[in-house]
């Protein structure tokens, strides 16, 4: 068999009633997976509904279902499914509640590769999840690829929960579908920003902080030469370049236990005098720059016009949020 050979494992996840089984349903359906090849369909959950014997026989997939977690964690399972059934692809239909990571780290067969990760949400519930179990869906949002939210209304606020699917998955890859009540795609566009964009300074808020950190990131057009002002923490470290630092603020992506340091490098003239954790107004014009301090990555860097070392920290200096 040749080494550069894989075999697909689909992981779909997602709370019970997201809408996985349906998803799994319709990609069958699509005709895609009736090339003759075998396959796996591995059920973690029982929902309303199913996958019909007739669509799971035409697409030569096996079904087996999971009760409860420590069945995946016994050495060898997903070993003996390769053994047993000699599968071309296989798709896992996961339980919300579970630790993706029971997939994802698990010792797969020889060819078997995580291929991609789906979550599905219903959006009607996703503010309750964010309040109520924070740290379980962001665990599962920060390991997906694609994140589909259904049965999204006019009246919920979809830019937030796009927001918070970017605070939660770092990779910056993740790819999010919003779709109607009624089956229909809804195209969100960007993100209307709560400051003035064409302001001469555009004056960010502690409470604005994290989307104008989320906005600048990914929208250089928005923001190549533009001047802004806000309140940041100074973070200094040895990698940096000389006369660079860090005005950030912490931010609570997936919970309590998942806060993270985030801001984008400045340059000042007077970093040297800067002292770690001060509390500063920053004035500075944002350019787009290709940074070892950021992997390679193109960022924004900020090149500091005045910088004031603020006597009294911002009230709610401990965190800022990203809806």
């Amino acid at each position: 068999m040749n080494e550069d050979y894989i075999i697909p494992v689909y992981l779909i996840m997602g709370f019970l009633e997201a809408g996985k089984t349906t998803f799994i349903r319709e990609v069958l359906e699509s005709g895609d997976f009736t090339d003759g090849d075998k396959g796996v369909y591995i059920c973690c959950e029982e929902g309303e509904c199913e996958i019909p014997d007739k669509l799971l026989k035409a697409n030569k997939m096996q079904k087996i279902e999971i009760e409860d977690m420590e069945q995946l964690q016994e050495p060898g399972f997903f070993a003996n499914i390769a053994k047993e059934y000699q599968p071309e692809r296989v798709f896992i239909e996961f339980n919300g509640m579970w630790d993706p990571d029971l997939v994802i780290s698990a010792d797969m067969p020889e060819h078997w590769e995580v291929f991609q990760t789906i979550t599905l949400i219903d959006a009607r519930s996703f503010a309750s999840y964010l309040q109520n179990m924070r740290s379980i869906i962001g665990n599962v949002i920060k390991c997906s690829e694609v994140v589909i939210f259904n049965r999204c209304s006019k009246d919920q606020d979809l830019p937030s929960f796009r927001r918070s699917v970017k605070a939660a998955n770092t990779t910056g890859n993740v790819m999010m579908q919003f779709i109607s009540e009624d089956g229909e795609y809804i195209d969100l566009g960007k993100d209307v920003p709560p400051y003035d964009l064409n302001a001469p300074i555009i004056e960010i808020s502690d409470m604005d902080y994290g989307l104008w950190y989320l906005d600048a990131e990914e929208n250089r057009d928005r923001y190549e030469g533009k001047t802004v002002k806000f309140l940041g923490n100074v973070l200094k470290d040895k990698q940096f370049a000389r006369g660079y630092f860090v005005p950030g603020r912490n931010a609570m992506t997936c919970c309590e236990a998942d806060i993270r340091f985030i801001g984008f490098l400045c340059k000042s003239k007077f970093t040297d005098k800067l002292q770690d954790n001060q509390w500063v107004e920053v004035t500075a014009e944002i350019k787009y720059e290709r940074r070892k301090e950021y992997r390679g990555q193109i960022l924004p860097v900020l090149h500091a016009k005045h910088i004031a070392v603020v006597a009294e920290p911002p009230k709610d200096k401990q965190l800022v949020y990203f809806n």
